[in-house]
């Protein structure tokens, strides 16, 4: 008999092959119908694969929502790839993952492409496929067999995938009806168990095989699933309210920024946008200042052999991009990393730099910790696919700094940072955010000793800052950090519910060791110090773009682009409104007047639009009396006329920034 041990504590002795599904039924009709898999020793099964061995079992139902959304997700791809196949013989199958809101699957079609006018009606055979309950039975089978199965069918993508795996080794397949598909699993019982009114087909686009340009071009469906019609009619109002905070609507609405193929992800700033970017680095530059950063410039092309030493030629060399000379015979690396050749590469980080500058003199023990922050400039080959508005770009700016400090001092640096990150986060409008940690990667540099002290270490530094708790939302990410370092994620929750990871702080002891940094310690001897890297906005355009999103471009005055417009009614108001703009820049503030003959209702639409904060009226009367119709951004916005010297003291009040007042 097996020893199968539940969460409570409790064991049940049970016959080998017995499963899940038999245990649930066993304790209650109740739980039997609720669960829809398990956890056997913390890894996800079918609720119907028997058990082999004693394990420590775990039932999951829908109330645990991670792994039932992931389970449902998954079912609802491999239910849209029987669809169809079923509509449209002949159309080869390839990849089917689920994503973070929903699946998608690429199809290799026989005639044509798929456009988005196919998905009601491959919705409709989803539907019928969910209410014939198909079970979803796992088969294992031999790598060989599998192999002469697909190409018996002419599923030439699946044989190629089979084919690469290793020789003797097992696979999984799951069977619908006479659709089947090579997955690891797991999956829901059968089909039935899903929900036919919580999924929707979302767009069609295209991909290529396995993400490379070289291969064959696929179709793409994606489609958002859920556990409930009420959970996707939710995720639709989302998905309608983040278009209307689409960034790259309103920054062109907004004259802030525009792309375009001749420098394909990199950003035109346009004044505006650009006035906004300063607005935020001035602010930045100060909260760096009194936090006793001293900040660096450091070169955009630097040697290919100092990316070598530090390791990143190795990880990262895809993602550079590198500047040839015109010297040949030197496209090997060891002529490169020998120095007679003289290979460079765009940074597409700083800290190689940063720990080139600690090197320039001797450091003592006594100069620790030393705080370096740079605006720095850096270049990543994004793939073409992955570039989205300025969130996602080839160049960009980081908030980037690194803390070289002690070991005894490390704790107390990340607590000061998480202190720092807090004041910003809330300054510009972010009142919630949870705290990931990323452990150790399967690919990285550094002893076993090395990671569990530092993983350790950050571990100890959020208890310090008083960020450990539920409101954090704490959570540890194996096989998430850096190559070279764990780290602490920080995930921004924006005005609807959306989360973005920005801001990192990571625990590095390898890139000193590579690098050969060391100060003098109190014992005359040299030591290695810890690199913490850390930002704070992650990137200035990401950053950017989430501010237009969570604002819908309604920027606190203190960031806003234009702060006010003077707008007259009649032109007899024209040398006013001069002087109220003249007044208003006195006092610091971004004005701008329209003297346009334009109805007033034409320009406040117009300025609206612009998402100007503040709107000030002049007609006759305001001229005569020097007074202004003061005129709040907003439908609900009530207007109200005030003297000129108490709106300008009003505006500049409001005009400065968190950190100034």
């Amino acid at each position: 008999m097996l020893k199968i041990t539940l969460p409570d504590g409790s064991v049940r002795e049970v016959a080998p092959g017995t499963t899940p599904a038999d245990i649930a039924a066993a304790i209650g009709p109740g739980l039997a119908k609720a669960a829809i898999a398990a956890k056997v020793d913390g890894e996800l099964r079918d609720i119907t694969r028997p058990l082999e061995a004693d394990a420590q079992l775990a039932l999951v139902t829908a109330r645990d929502e991670k792994d039932a959304l992931e389970l449902v997700r998954h079912d609802y791809a491999h239910v849209l790839a029987e669809a169809v196949q079923n509509l449209f013989p002949a159309t080869q199958i390839t990849f089917g993952p689920s994503t973070d809101d929903g699946f998608y699957y690429d199809f290799a079609p026989r005639d044509r492409p798929f456009t988005e006018e196919d998905l009601p009606a491959i919705e409709a055979e989803m539907r019928r496929i969910i209410a014939r309950d198909e079970p979803l039975v796992r088969e294992v089978w031999e790598r060989e067999a599998l192999i002469a199965a697909w190409r018996q069918q002419g599923e030439t993508f699946k044989a190629e995938w089979a084919a690469e795996l290793p020789e003797g080794e097992q696979l999984t397949v799951y069977r619908a009806g006479k659709f089947f598909d090579m997955c690891r699993g797991p999956h829901l019982a059968s089909t039935g168990k899903l929900d036919p009114a919580a999924f929707k087909l979302t767009r069609v686009s295209g991909a290529y095989w396995r993400g490379d340009q070289a291969n064959a071009m696929l179709s793409r469906i994606y489609g958002t699933g859920w556990l409930s019609k009420k959970q996707l009619d939710a995720h639709l109002v989302r998905l309608e309210e983040a278009a209307k905070r689409d960034h790259r609507r309103i920054g062109q609405e907004m004259d802030l920024f525009h792309l375009q193929s001749e420098a394909q992800g990199s950003v035109f700033w346009h004044p505006k946008g650009y006035m906004l970017w300063r607005q935020l680095e001035s602010y930045m530059r100060r909260r760096l200042d009194a936090a006793d950063y001293a900040e660096v410039k450091t070169p955009q092309l630097m040697a290919a052999r100092q990316w070598e030493q530090s390791g990143h030629w190795g990880k990262y060399r895809e993602n550079m991009f590198v500047v040839p000379d015109e010297i040949p015979g030197t496209e090997d690396d060891a002529a490169i990393f020998s120095g007679t050749a003289d290979l460079l590469a765009l940074k597409p980080m700083n800290c190689p730099a940063h720990v080139l500058i600690f090197r320039q003199g001797i450091k003592s023990y006594r100069d620790l910790p030393i705080r370096m922050a740079e605006f720095g400039c850096c270049h990543r080959n994004e793939p073409h696919g992955a570039l989205h508005g300025i969130m996602r770009v080839r160049q960009f700016t980081q908030d980037d700094a690194h803390i070289f400090c002690r070991a005894d001092q490390l704790v107390d640096e990340v607590r000061k940072f998480c202190d720092l990150l807090d004041v910003v986060y809330k300054d510009l409008g972010f009142e919630g955010y949870a705290i990931k940690l990323a452990l150790r990667p399967d690919k990285r540099f550094g002893s076993e000793e090395m990671w569990d002290w530092s993983e350790q270490s950050l571990r100890d530094a959020v208890k310090a800052a008083g960020r450990d708790g539920e409101q954090y939302g704490w959570e540890e990410l194996p096989g998430e950090g850096a190559f070279y370092a764990p780290k602490l994620e920080f995930h921004l929750t924006d005005a609807i519910g959306r989360t973005w990871q920005v801001g990192t702080i990571q625990t590095d002891t390898v890139l000193p060791e590579r690098l050969d940094a060391s100060y003098v310690g109190e014992d005359g001897e040299r030591h290695r110090p810890i690199m913490l890297h850390r930002a704070i906005l992650g990137s200035f355009e990401r950053f950017i773009g989430i501010l237009i999103e969570h604002h819908v471009g309604r920027f606190p005055l203190w960031l806003a682009p234009v702060q006010a417009v003077v707008a007259t009614i009649v032109s007899d108001a024209d040398g006013y409104a001069g002087e109220v703009a003249a007044a208003l820049k006195a006092a610091g503030i971004r004005v701008e007047t329209d003297l346009r003959n334009e109805k007033i209702n034409y320009k406040v639409r117009e300025h609206s639009l612009a998402k100007v904060p503040y709107l000030l009226v002049l007609g006759k009367r305001e001229a005569e009396e020097r007074t202004v119709a003061l005129r709040p951004l907003g439908a609900d916005a009530k207007q109200e006329v005030i003297g000129l010297e108490a709106v300008v003291e009003r505006l500049k009040a409001e005009a400065l920034a968190p950190d100034l007042r």
